[in-house]
Formats: structure tokens, sequence, C-alpha cells
């Protein structure tokens, strides 16, 4: 394996925050392994925010913080050379904030991985604003590792859906399916307390109520199917009184479960709300955020324009 300094080359690479936890540990091995799946290179961020450093501290504290900052990251780099010696690895010791600095290291091609807890500078990753910065306005899908990371070959890689919309970034579920070399699982959760009052739904060929909530995840199936023939792709309409709990209790069996958010009117919301809150907490596997763009008309594009380091 190659490990050298960053002025990145503008590829294809999985980029991960690391800061010394055992937390960002296991992101930067779920990070290399990513990359190796995806035939990738990896790119270790660690981020110090020297503007704000340089102004408060002396020049002797700058330096030392910088050169404990490129002791961790010659520190994970050999830990990642341990397990996968074949892969290409970058090290980038970057004076912006932890956010921006992940945004700047990432293409709309490649992945950012972050650990679910840190210490320093990662360390609010998924509380509060710090956290939601890293999925909200990223140009590239962005994984929290928390869970179970190593589940049985064949294990599926489950989407979220809910729409049509979904479309666009499902893509990216399919294309994490295939290098997991597993089955892609599309479930739609429906809330239970919908069914209550609702009129008769006429029956279908089969004899059984035709439940519209299963139209829009077999229609999606479909077209998955229609552009990746080799990829298995199950469908579940599951009813409950939570989407967030239907979806965390999914992810007990899953690879890997990914999520859409989208881009509207320029600025960031992320599609499922309290639901992505739920999930970085509380998944217990990898959550992958794929963002996309979408305005009044519908879905206009997957991922960001690129942008410069």
């Amino acid at each position: 394996m190659r490990t050298r300094p960053s002025e990145a080359p503008h590829d294809s690479r999985t980029v991960v925050g690391v800061d010394g936890s055992q937390h960002a540990r296991a992101a930067a091995l779920w990070g290399a392994a990513d990359a190796m799946r995806h035939g990738r290179g990896l790119v270790l961020v660690h981020a110090l925010d020297l503007d704000r450093l340089d102004r408060f501290a002396s020049y002797e504290t700058s330096e030392h913080v910088r050169a404990a900052g490129s002791d961790l990251l010659a520190e994970a780099a050999a830990e990642v050379r341990q397990g996968f010696p074949e892969l290409d690895v970058t090290v980038k010791l970057s004076r912006r904030k932890p956010v921006a600095a992940l945004h700047a290291s990432v293409r709309p091609s490649g992945t950012i991985v972050v650990g679910s807890r840190g210490a320093g500078g990662f360390g609010p990753l998924v509380l509060g604003s710090v956290g939601l910065g890293v999925v909200v306005g990223s140009p590239a899908p962005v994984v929290v590792v928390r869970g179970e990371t190593a589940r049985a070959h064949g294990a599926p890689v489950t989407a979220a859906v809910r729409d049509e919309h979904d479309a666009r970034w499902l893509v990216r579920a399919g294309q994490e399916a295939l290098a997991w070399d597993s089955p892609l699982r599309l479930v739609s959760v429906r809330n239970l307390l919908a069914r209550f009052g609702a009129r008769q739904l006429p029956h279908d060929e089969a004899g059984r109520d035709a439940d519209p909530g299963e139209r829009p995840v077999e229609a999606l199936a479909s077209r998955i199917r229609e552009g990746r023939p080799g990829l298995t792709v199950r469908t579940e309409v599951v009813e409950a009184r939570s989407t967030a709990s239907a979806l965390v209790e999914a992810s007990r069996h899953a690879q890997l479960l990914v999520m859409g958010s989208h881009e509207r009117r320029g600025v960031s919301v992320l599609g499922l709300g309290h639901v992505v809150h739920a999930l970085l907490h509380h998944s217990h596997c990898p959550v992958q955020i794929v963002p996309y763009l979408r305005d009044a008309g519908g879905v206009a594009g997957e991922g960001l324009a690129e942008g410069e380091d």
C-alpha cells in the first residue's frame, strides 16, 4: 500500500474523518473496506481548525498541535496498511473546521465516512448541528459507522424508500449492494394509524386488498432490476406506528442502511428529519445518507457540483 501526503487528486475516493478515538478507528477500517469494495483510494483526514487556533494560541502550541495531528494520521495509516496492504492511502492534515475539511476532500462519486462518536475535532459529529452539518450540504454520500459492522455474507443492503422521487438516489443503493455482493432490500414504512377510517380498497387479481403502499416500492424495484439485471432486489412494505422505529428494526439484519436526503431551493433539508436523527443514534448497522437535488418539479440530479479542495 502506498501512503502519500494529499494535495488530493481529482478522483473517486472514500474520505474518513479521524481523531484518535476508537469510533474513528472503526470508521477508518470500515472506510478502507469501502474503498476496496469500490476500487477507490482512501483519504484519512484530520481537521485542526488552525485559523481559530492561530488567533488564540502561541506559535509553539500551534506547532505542537500540527505535529500531534501528523502523528495521529501516520498511526491511522499504519493500522490500515496492516489490514489492507494493496490500498492506496492518502493522509490529509487540514487547517479547516471538521465539516468543511471533509466536504472539501470528497467528490460526488466518493463517500465520507465518520464514526458515531469521537474526541477532539470530530467529537460531536452525530450530535447537534455539527453532526448534521456533515450530512446536510455534503457533496457525496455520508456513512456514519455504528452498530454491527460485520454481518454474515448475504445480509442485504437495505434502502428506506417513500415514493418515486427516490429513484435517482437508489442508483447509489444499487451500487452498494453490488459492491457488497448482497441483495438490495427496499423497505417502505406505512403508518399503521392511516388504515383506520380508510375506505375499503378494491381487490387485486390475487383476491387480496390492493395496497397503494406497495405500488411505488414495486415500481422502484422494477426500474432497478431493469438497470442492473444481476442484482437481486427485494421489497417490503412495513406497517408501523413509527417510521423511525421500523427502520431501526430493519437495520438489525442489514449490512448497510441507505437513505436519501435532498436539496430544495438552495437550502439543505433532511428528507426524513427526525427519522435520520433516530437512525444515526440507534441503528444496528452503519447508515449511509445519499444527497440528491430536488425542486418543485421533482428530482433534478444526484449529488452536488464538484468543487475545489
